[in-house]
């Protein structure tokens, strides 16, 4: 059905795009105002309509009196070709499916009892917070290597140095999170193990700042995210080197760093459950396939769940010698297979949120042929981030770099749309992200 089409109450079952590259985050709704008829027409050319859903919906909503409903409560039952009773059972599926919805995990508004959660909003442009945020993962970058060195010498962390470290980029984040993303994806790549830290801090504070974490605790995640494999390193560097899948006695050698990076914390007297949570619980997993306990779903405390989503997006998006880095985009899309297996459906979706379809760093193509790079997100249109462009339509450098916000640019002057049509792999068209300048 044409968008310009739509009325209120119809249920709209499938676009005609991704519903990753769309703002709705169900893979199916009600229209229920004239605000989501005007986002799909922003969205979409186009969307399919389930008129059989739309009256279960309907019928939920506002029970009527049963026209097949005999006097003594049963039910009469009608004549009906093959077609009509399919109908007739979907239609009862779908309305039972509505009143007593499949069991899923905990609800992400539970996962903090008794904590009092804050709605965090910009406090500046992220123009104007850029070379804050550039001195404070530089600051956190530093203190890593330092920390790490550390733990190889005496066995000990200092909480003050580590808290320390972290709480620069903490408040940068929460005055505004793309700038400190920008400079943790893009930052050239040195040695994996403190690279993975700085990546997974940051995207733990900018994962709990949308969560609504009071700012202790967006510490602590951020604190847990800097340490949450300081147990590897214990670990042979031939290991932690290898450019090739791991063998079966490597694996469990490997695993052992959840129990190392433990005993790290225990004699550094890190008693914070939040971080030790992080540590203990990065790799466990939804559908109880991960180690070293094998908790799933709920048994898995909030932070560790966490902890793996955030490890696994930046494992994704990191160059290893035993696996090619993903697009940005490409890594969500396959979180976004693992929802209710590896983890909790609702805090993907709440990852996705946060770092956005085409998330900062991310290089995109747009209908005009040109390239260009993720450097901030809108706020209120995720598909329409801020771009920096950086080749032509010819695929040549541009001559002079500059940025677009696709929230209020939406043609071209021949008044064609202008807009994002597809991701490109990392370093397309040979363009080292590192070496991009934030002018």
């Amino acid at each position: 059905m044409e968008c310009a089409d739509l009325e209120i109450g119809m249920y709209v079952c499938e676009l005609d795009r991704p519903w990753l590259e769309s703002p709705f985050m169900l893979q199916g709704f009600l229209i229920e105002n004239e605000e989501d008829i005007e986002a799909l027409k922003n969205a979409c050319e186009f969307v399919y309509v389930d008129k059989i859903v739309e009256s279960a919906k309907a019928a939920a909503k506002s029970p009527q009196p049963d026209p097949e409903m005999l006097a003594d409560g049963r039910y009469r039952r009608p004549a009906a070709g093959p077609a009509d009773e399919k109908s007739r059972i979907r239609l009862s599926r779908e309305a039972d499916m509505l009143r007593h919805p499949p069991k899923k995990g905990q609800p992400i508004d539970k996962f903090f009892p008794g904590k009092k959660l804050v709605q965090y909003r910009d406090k500046t442009i992220w123009r104007n917070e850029k070379d804050k945020a550039k001195r404070a993962v530089d600051y956190l970058y530093g203190h890593i290597v330092q920390i790490m060195d550390q733990s190889l010498k005496s066995d000990h962390l200092d909480l003050q140095n580590v808290s320390k470290a972290v709480s620069p980029m903490v408040h940068s984040v929460i005055r505004n999170p793309d700038p400190c993303l920008w400079w943790a994806t893009t930052r050239p790549a040195t040695n994996y193990h403190h690279d993975s830290a700085l990546r997974t801090s940051v995207f733990a504070a900018v994962l709990g700042r949308r969560l609504g974490l009071p700012v202790p605790d967006l510490v602590s995640m951020a604190i847990g995210g800097m340490l949450f494999d300081i147990g590897k390193s214990r670990l042979e560097n031939t290991i932690l080197k290898g450019v090739s899948k791991f063998n079966d006695e490597e694996i469990a050698l490997i695993r052992r760093h959840v129990e190392i990076g433990l005993k790290i914390l225990d004699r550094s007297g890190i008693e914070d459950p939040q971080i030790i949570e992080y540590v203990a619980h990065h790799h466990e997993r939804f559908d109880g396939s991960g180690y070293p306990q094998q908790l799933a779903d709920d048994m898995i405390p909030a932070f560790g769940r966490i902890a793996g989503l955030v490890d696994c997006y930046s494992a994704m998006t990191s160059s290893r010698g035993y696996a090619r880095i993903k697009s940005p985009a490409e890594a969500i899309n396959q979180l976004y297979k693992l929802k209710d297996v590896h983890f909790h459906t609702d805090l993907i979706e709440e990852f996705i949120q946060t770092i956005g379809v085409y998330p900062v760093g991310a290089l995109v193509e747009m209908t005009s042929d040109e390239v260009a790079v993720v450097v901030a997100q809108s706020r209120t249109r995720r598909l329409r981030p801020v771009i920096l462009l950086l080749l032509d339509a010819d695929k040549q450098p541009t001559s002079e770099p500059r940025y677009v916000e696709l929230d209020k640019v939406a043609q071209l002057e021949d008044g064609s749309k202008y807009d994002i049509v597809r991701n490109l792999e990392p370093n397309a068209h040979g363009i080292d992200l590192p070496s991009i300048e934030l002018i």
